[in-house]
């Protein structure tokens, strides 16, 4: 048996059964593929994937438990390089974080510059998407951290850590009749066109159950995953804006104003994710507990461990 055939029935299996595609992710041809399997397959003296002529068409019983430890196996070959990695090069290496543009945009910088401060030598990448792409990056290794809203949940091979809660501002030009409104409704917000997120981005259900909940009907004119898109299509006039917080910079958005709306919606928690049983370096304790203070090394320890602390967020 060798780690090769381990990755490519694992690749298979994730890439919907296809050999071709199998071969071409992992830059090799694709008869050696099936060759490959097959001689796993008669070393085992058991069918990992089912056939139809020379077609795979579905995994065996046997086979989905043979991937499954297939998957710990490589999982713990890869720790093990990280772990020689960050002895042999502890001021260097590669972090690989999967955000989406708002938390990209504006948490994370100051995070990223105390970073690069501490670990000069380390090589950050971005990767930016909706929260379920995030997600699925971390969990198949192909990121080292997700950090995004809600959607981490729903991936049970990610170990979730909450790090703080954020709420909504309805943003809008600085002669718009909303800021007379005292306190500002869901009623009078639904008398005028919308802007604002997109179904993909966390949190956008909570819009609608606010308006839901009272019988209102939000006049959505416009979606989108970005934030600075959505206070581009308020400043030409196509609405008011729903989006985050921490999005609206007076100083920045100067033909904007903005309207704290956390009394119409329920809050949102941003979550950092990471794969179950990946090894965790010292550089990315660090940057956890610098995006959330309250995240410190024993309390991620201790929930990679299955002893979760409380989080703090009540």
């Amino acid at each position: 048996m060798k780690l090769q055939q381990l990755v490519y029935i694992r690749e298979v299996a994730r890439l919907g059964l296809s050999v071709s595609a199998a071969a071409e992710a992992l830059h090799t041809a694709q008869p050696g593929v099936s060759s490959q399997i097959r001689l796993l397959e008669d070393e085992l003296n058991v069918q990992i994937f089912e056939r139809n002529g020379k077609r795979l068409v579905g995994i065996t019983e046997p086979g989905r438990r043979i991937l499954e430890v297939a998957e710990r196996v490589l999982q713990e070959v890869n720790n093990i390089k990280e772990i020689s990695g960050e002895y042999s090069n502890s001021a260097g290496g590669r972090l690989s974080i999967a955000t989406t543009h708002t938390q990209a945009r504006y948490a994370l910088p100051p995070v990223i510059q105390r970073f690069k401060q501490r670990y000069p030598g380390v090589r950050l990448e971005l990767h930016q998407g909706s929260p379920t792409h995030c997600a699925q990056l971390a969990a198949k290794g192909l990121a080292d951290v997700a950090i995004a809203t809600e959607a981490i949940s729903d991936f049970p091979d990610l170990i979730m850590f909450p790090c703080y809660e954020w709420n909504r501002s309805i943003i809008c030009p600085p002669d718009h009749p909303l800021l007379s409104e005292s306190p500002l409704t869901l009623a009078a917000l639904a008398r005028h066109p919308i802007v604002t997120y997109d179904f993909a981005v966390a949190g956008r259900t909570k819009i609608n159950q606010a308006f839901e909940a009272l019988g209102l009907e939000a006049n959505i004119v416009l979606t989108a995953i970005d934030s600075d898109v959505i206070k581009t299509y308020v400043e030409l006039g196509l609405g008011v804006g729903i989006l985050a917080s921490m999005a609206f910079d007076p100083e920045r958005d100067t033909k904007l104003r903005a309207i704290d709306a956390s009394h119409l919606f329920e809050p949102s928690v941003t979550r950092i994710g990471i794969r179950r049983g990946a090894y965790v370096r010292r550089c990315l304790y660090d940057f956890i507990e610098m995006f959330a203070p309250q995240l410190t090394r024993p309390v991620v320890e201790a929930s990679l461990q299955g002893h979760p602390a409380d989080d703090g967020l009540g």
